[in-house]
């Protein structure tokens, strides 16, 4: 193969048929390096996934992938021949720990064919072949419809592969996606972020957004619920800004809702996550008025003071954001309010994180994620010094935890005596109580047979266990709260 080529002809058809040909735009690191583990016909695989939902769908796209051409999944990363992590840049752990995993598998002695696949594979492309040199394939957020072909490139040419395009192309085949949970299925409808919040690395993992064709989520949709699926989540990075980058579709967020509302045989709706700014009345209003669509919203405020989402560049100010949870409050009186929040960002003050903590006591959500703030490379925040001390962070970020408890406990207290309808999805870890949850997405345990798994019943909960209802059956012709 000539030197000065980077790009290789091959391409694998994934079935049993013979290898065909076609032009795909791989690279192969130079100068090239030779794949001591070399596997010419790998037969298992082991997927490792880490970070989002977002992540969890790419992982069951790219398994279906790998069944289609004829691998089958193993439990044991170090008994595979293909062993892919998917991968997380949000947060400094998820990143130690692939690190952690790719020097334990460069010591192994079994061949292996090792690839590192999402966020992270985008975010240090130019530095995990040079870190990990037992590493084989780089594949990004944006070309996990490309495994097989760069499998294939690994296989024939014996050297390093990595795809990682800065656009999505809306050709993915989500109706071969794998997936182990039998009752509830991520569906994706937009991918990318144009917000550049300056903490955040998606957009520079994930590129700008792109959402994917109505008519193809309804098919998908459909499938779906043919296939006996209760509970459908809509996933993105923005699912609000669903639609706005193409306007001759006549289809924003709302109106994708009220298509899919209408499948016949569709249980529930969900879908995160969400920008404040892309909130608006109009989506609200189908909250209140589609019966399929679940009355919990992610509504992430990040910070209680305005200087700091100003720097964060949250595009919002604080009394904005009150507004659209008061005009929600008020349109869906019952709805289910979570919240991502970021302590100890750069410059924050102790007067600024008391604005935070007065903002959860004002909203009381019903379920918070919490984060002390870890600089990401790439984000413009990097720039800024990390000034507030470790302990100052972790400090905050107790206290909004406590918060949070206290809330939750009270909100628990109240509905403690109501029947809730709850989709029943599997046996609690003890194997003995059925486990579900509740349209507001309150989780619930009570005893029932395992036949009831996949169906709607209803339960009265009668106390509470740390951030678990638990319930007893009541009969179907109970009212319940939704």
């Amino acid at each position: 193969m000539q030197q000065i080529l980077n790009t290789l002809i091959i391409n694998t058809l994934y079935y049993s048929e013979p290898m065909s040909l076609l032009i795909l735009s791989c690279h192969f690191k130079e100068p090239p390096c030779t794949i001591d583990r070399f596997m010419e016909n790998p037969k298992t695989y082991f997927v490792r996934t880490y970070g989002c939902q977002m992540n969890e769908l790419d992982t069951q796209i790219m398994t279906g992938q790998l069944e289609k051409r004829g691998l089958t999944a193993v439990c044991d990363e170090e008994e595979a021949d293909v062993v892919i992590f998917n991968t997380c840049s949000i947060r400094d752990l998820a990143e130690r720990k692939v690190m952690g995993k790719l020097g334990q598998l460069g010591r192994g002695k079994k061949r292996q064919i090792i690839g590192v696949t999402g966020c992270m594979a985008m975010a240090k492309k130019d530095s995990l072949f040079r870190k990990f040199p037992h590493l084989d394939f780089v594949v990004g957020t944006n070309n996990i419809t490309d495994l097989g072909p760069v499998l294939d490139e690994v296989i024939y040419t014996q050297k390093q592969v990595y795809k990682t395009d800065d656009r999505f192309e809306e050709n993915l085949d989500y109706l071969s996606a794998k997936r182990d949970h039998k009752v509830k299925a991520f569906v994706s409808i937009i991918r990318g972020c144009d917000k550049f919040c300056t903490y955040c690395v998606v957009p520079y993992t994930r590129g700008q957004e792109v959402s994917r064709p109505p008519e193809s989520i309804i098919e998908e949709c459909k499938k779906l619920v043919d296939d006996g699926y209760k509970e459908i989540t809509l996933l993105g990075q923005n699912v609000n800004s669903y639609g706005k980058d193409e306007p001759s579709w006549n289809c924003l967020f709302h109106d994708l809702l009220a298509k899919i509302d209408q499948i016949p045989g569709i249980g529930r709706i969900r879908f995160m996550t969400s920008h404040p700014v892309d909130i608006t009345k109009e989506l609200m209003l189908a909250i209140r008025d589609l019966p399929s669509l679940c009355e919990f919203v992610h509504f992430p405020i990040q910070a209680g003071s305005n200087r700091i989402l100003k720097k964060m560049h949250r595009i919002y100010t604080k009394e904005q954001y009150f507004e659209k949870v008061a005009l929600l409050r008020e349109i869906v009186p019952d709805v289910s309010l979570g919240t991502d929040i970021i302590v100890g960002f750069p410059t924050e003050t102790e007067e600024e994180f008391l604005e935070t903590y007065q903002a959860i006591e004002q909203i009381r959500y019903s379920l918070g994620f919490f984060y002390a703030y870890s600089p990401r490379k790439g984000t413009p925040a990097m720039r800024w010094k990390d000034d507030v001390p470790e302990e100052v962070k972790q400090d905050r970020l107790q206290r909004l935890l406590d918060l949070q408890e206290k809330i939750g406990n009270d909100l628990r207290k109240e509905k403690t005596g109501n029947t809730y309808e709850v989709l029943v999805e599997r046996f609690n870890k003890d194997g003995k109580l059925l486990k579900g949850r509740t349209r507001r997405w309150e989780k619930v345990i009570f005893e029932g047979p395992e036949s009831m798994i996949g169906t709607l019943q209803n339960v009265r909960v009668h106390s509470y266990h740390h951030e678990t209802f638990l319930g007893t059956l009541v009969h179907s012709e109970t009212k319940y709260h939704n």
